[in-house]
C-alpha cells in the first residue's frame, strides 16, 4: 500500500497555500528525491495559447522555491507537440510559457529545438521494446511531476500518468503512442474546415465535407477534439484502451533508473485538457493537492476524490472510454498500486 498526501486549499495568515505545499512537499518524502547541486527535472505542462487551466506559477515557483532551498538545481521542463502550434517547437513554447508567467526559473524543452533529442530505453512491454525519452529529462538526477488533474478526450483523465508517458517521450514517442487511434469523419460533417487548420500533418482533404487519408494520418486525435460539432470519431473502446496501455510504457521508460516524486494539482478541474486553446468551467470545486512517491497511486487517489465530489460525474464523462485502464495497466507492469493509504495533513 502506497501513501498519498493531500492538503485542502482551506489557509489562514499562519498557514497560507504555500506553506502547504511546502509541507506536502516534506511529508511525501519529495525532499529526500536529490542531492545538494543535482539538477532536478520540475515536469509539467506551461499552457497552450488561450487556455487557463493550468497550474497557477506561483504554485510551481513554491516548489521551486524549496528545491532550492535544499541546494538542489531545479529546471522546468516539458516536450514539444505532434500537432501545430506555439508547442511544437522549442522557441515559440518558450516564449508562450514565458507569457503564461513561468518565467523565474530556468526552462528546458526536453527534447529539443524540434522534438529531435531523446533516447532510446529498454522497457520490454507488450508494446514497446524501447521508448524514446526526452533527452533532458533522461540525464536529469530526479525528477518533480507536478501535474493539474483534469478531463482528456481519449484517456478519460489526465494526471501524472499521463505526464510522464506521453509528456516526458519525444515527438516520435509521441507519434508511436497515437498510432492506434482511426479516427474517422461521420455523416454530419458539415465542412467547416476546423480540422484542416489544425491537422499538423496535412492529412485531410476538403470536398464539401471532410476526408481523412489514412496514409498520412498520425493518429494524434486533434481533430477529434477541435471539431464543433462532434462529427469526428474513433473507436474508443478500442483504440483508447491501446493508447493509454502504450502511454503506461512510456511511463515505466520516464521512471526508469531516477528517483521521482509526484504533485497533483486538483484545482481547475476542467473536462479537457491544458492543449486545449480554451478553458471551459470546472466540473468540481477546487479540492487540494496531493503527493506522492507512487505514479498510479497518486492518480488513483485523485480519480477517486474527483468522482465523489461530482457525485460519480467525472467517471462517466467520456462514457466510451474506460480511463481506469491506465491504473490497472500501471499497476500490472510494476509502475505502483491502485492500493494506497490516504493521509491528511
Amino acid at each position: 500500500m502506497s501513501k498519498v498526501y493531500f492538503t485542502d486549499f482551506k489557509s489562514s495568515p499562519s498557514k497560507n497555500i504555500l506553506d502547504k505545499i511546502e509541507d506536502l512537499f516534506n511529508r511525501a518524502g519529495l525532499i529526500n528525491l536529490f542531492k545538494e547541486k543535482e539538477l532536478v527535472a520540475c515536469k509539467l505542462h506551461f499552457g497552450e495559447r488561450g487556455n487557463t487551466g493550468f497550474i497557477r506559477p506561483v504554485f510551481v515557483k513554491k516548489i521551486v522555491e524549496v528545491i532550492r532551498n535544499n541546494h538542489g538545481i531545479p529546471f522546468l521542463t516539458d516536450t514539444t507537440t505532434l500537432y501545430r502550434g506555439e508547442r511544437s517547437n522549442a522557441p515559440s513554447y518558450l516564449g508562450l510559457a514565458d507569457f503564461h508567467g513561468f518565467s523565474d526559473t530556468p526552462i528546458i524543452i526536453a527534447d529539443g529545438l524540434r522534438g529531435e533529442n531523446w533516447i532510446e530505453v529498454e522497457v520490454s512491454g507488450k508494446y514497446f521494446k524501447e521508448v524514446k525519452i526526452a533527452s533532458s529529462i533522461y540525464y536529469a538526477d530526479s525528477m518533480i511531476v507536478i501535474s493539474h488533474f483534469k478531463g482528456h478526450i481519449v484517456t478519460g483523465f489526465g494526471g501524472a500518468l499521463k505526464n510522464l508517458g506521453m509528456g516526458c517521450s519525444a515527438k516520435t514517442g509521441k507519434l508511436e503512442q497515437h498510432s492506434s487511434l482511426s479516427p474517422r469523419v461521420g455523416k454530419k460533417c458539415n465542412g467547416c474546415g476546423a480540422c484542416i487548420k489544425w491537422c499538423p500533418v496535412n492529412a485531410i482533404s476538403m470536398n464539401k465535407v471532410a476526408k481523412i487519408l489514412e496514409s498520412k494520418c498520425i493518429g494524434c486525435g486533434v481533430c477529434v477534439g477541435v471539431c464543433p460539432i462532434g462529427a469526428i470519431k474513433i473507436r474508443w473502446e478500442d483504440d483508447a484502451t491501446q493508447l493509454q496501455k502504450k502511454m503506461i510504457e512510456y511511463a515505466k521508460g520516464a521512471v526508469k533508473d531516477k528517483p521521482i516524486g509526484y504533485i497533483n494539482f486538483l484545482t481547475n478541474i476542467t473536462p479537457l485538457c491544458d492543449c486545449w486553446p480554451a478553458t471551459d468551467p470546472s466540473i468540481v470545486p477546487d479540492i487540494g493537492i496531493l503527493a506522492s512517491l507512487d505514479p498510479v497511486a497518486i492518480d488513483c487517489a485523485s480519480f477517486d476524490l474527483v468522482n465523489k465530489a461530482s457525485d460519480g460525474k467525472f467517471g462517466r464523462l467520456y462514457p466510451k472510454i474506460n480511463p481506469e485502464a491506465q491504473l490497472k495497466y500501471g499497476e500490472q507492469i510494476g509502475l505502483g498500486t491502485r492500493n494506497y493509504e490516504f493521509i491528511k495533513i
